[in-house]
């Protein structure tokens, strides 16, 4: 792939931690291949990692994608991920994009790419009734109804997780490693089922020599992600094996040098007593737990097809707090679903007060094309969603200050992860293993050290509001 050395590329990521997690394998397969990362300005090659998830999502999505093309009007535009797949051979009707490539091809972004240049090199002014800039079909992708688009594979095809290179985070201090892809659950509300394919495990090889190649980098904190990581066991189990994801978690905490595991949001129904017996024994597990809830009334949760009770909900919020002193518990929810009562939301509101989570990630009702909850009846006018928004926000921000504050005048570890200046002070900014977001002074620190010098380390504070 000679034709890529020294082409300047750009890459801008929407959407989620996987999300990122592709984008930055992406940039090693460019860079391996002899390509430059450059500001946007500068690109020959404009790369969108697109998200679906929701409406606005698709907007955010189409609208960079624009923006990269008037920018750069001169460079490949390549449309890739989530709103790649749901939209398909639509977007090759989309003057802006020249290729796309979707969730199952990302590994291939060089190749694809390369091919690309190379048929425009080949099919430029030769002669043989080609336009100019028309690109040979590649053998793996369909032939593209527009000049110069690649198409993509169908993801309900893909049965094998896709091997994509391990590579360090820009931050250098916390890493996020994808170890499943895919979902099966079928929530009415979404489409990521259709987008990201059904579910599939990284191999355990392939996770830990990826969290070895970290820990030997510097890595002290890993973040476990991927789609639906709750589902690991059963992809498992339809591949004939044992392993379940607490194995996979004890592997990697023998891993010298990893010193902190972080789950992400996990489904409730993971947390169970033999789940907790596992991974409080592992001490290198956070207390912090982000459990999807969605909402917090039994008609709604049915509605969005969860598999679950608001009282079997609690139940795990007390086996947590019962396992842990004061586990952060993060949520999200989802207000103004269709069919949603204002006795609905209200049942939710008090369930909320009750379950008391630290953070809540609140988001309002968003239609998305494609899912069986755009085609319900009931749909929640604007300025009522906007109502429901502000009054959980509202009690989110009182029960983060309440919880942040029951841990004043104790001593925290604080992964150090960036300087910052503030009212003229110095400060080391991270995070606790709940966490809490903390700026730690640096005049409270040994000046033996620079400030720089005590990044991706663990410094103890004592915490005072």
């Amino acid at each position: 792939m000679h034709i890529l050395k020294n082409k300047k590329f750009y890459i801008e990521t929407l959407g989620c931690k996987v999300n990122q997690y592709e984008s930055d394998a992406m940039r090693r397969i460019l860079e391996d291949a002899g390509a430059v990362s450059a500001p946007l300005p500068e690109a020959d090659i404009c790369i969108v990692n697109t998200c679906s998830v929701t409406n606005m999502a698709d907007h955010k999505s189409r609208q960079m994608l624009h923006h990269a093309k008037k920018i750069r009007p001169d460079a490949v535009i390549v449309a890739a991920g989530c709103y790649v797949q749901a939209q398909g051979e639509k977007l090759l009707n989309d003057g802006a994009v020249d290729i796309l490539i979707g969730n199952d091809r990302k590994s291939h972004v060089a190749e694809i790419i390369a091919g690309y240049l190379e048929s425009l090199n080949s099919f430029s002014g030769n002669g043989n009734g080609e336009e100019a800039g028309q690109p040979q079909a590649d053998s793996s992708v369909r032939r593209p109804g527009r000049e110069g688009a690649a198409s993509l594979l169908d993801i309900a095809s893909s049965c094998e997780f896709e091997a994509l290179p391990a590579t360090l985070p820009a931050s250098m201090t916390r890493a996020y490693l994808k170890i499943q892809d895919g979902c099966n659950a079928f929530c009415t509300y979404c489409i990521i089922p259709y987008v990201r394919g059904r579910i599939r495990n990284k191999p355990l090889d392939s996770i830990l020599s990826e969290t070895a190649m970290l820990a030997d980098r510097g890595i002290r904190e890993v973040v476990l992600t991927g789609i639906h990581i709750s589902a690991y066991d059963d992809a498992e189990k339809k591949r004939g094996s044992s392993l379940t994801l607490t194995d996979t978690i004890q592997k990697i905490a023998e891993i010298p040098g990893i010193e902190r595991i972080r789950l992400s949001s996990l489904e409730p129904r993971v947390i169970t007593p033999s789940f907790l017996d596992v991974i409080t024994g592992i001490p290198k597990v956070c207390p912090h737990f982000h459990l999807s809830l969605q909402s917090a009334n039994n008609d709604t949760l049915k509605r969005m097809n969860r598999h679950y009770t608001i009282e079997e909900f609690m139940d795990i919020t007390r086996l947590l707090r019962e396992a842990y002193d004061r586990p952060a518990l993060t949520t999200d929810v989802i207000v103004g679903f269709p069919g949603e009562t204002d006795a609905e939301f209200e049942d939710t509101y008090r369930n909320l007060e009750t379950l008391n989570f630290y953070e809540m990630h609140v988001f309002k009702y968003s239609r998305r094309k494609g899912t069986l909850a755009d085609k319900m009846p009931d749909q929640i006018p604007e300025n009522t969603k906007n109502e429901r928004s502000r009054r959980l926000l509202t009690m989110t921000a009182s029960h983060k200050a309440a919880f942040e504050s029951s841990f004043s005048g104790e001593d925290h570890l604080v992964l150090a992860e960036e300087v910052i200046h503030k009212d003229g002070k110095i400060y080391l900014r991270g995070h606790t293993e709940r966490y809490i977001l903390v700026d730690v002074p640096y005049s409270t620190l040994s000046p033996e050290q620079t400030p720089e010098e005590y990044i991706n380390q663990f410094i103890r504070f004592r915490r005072s509001l």
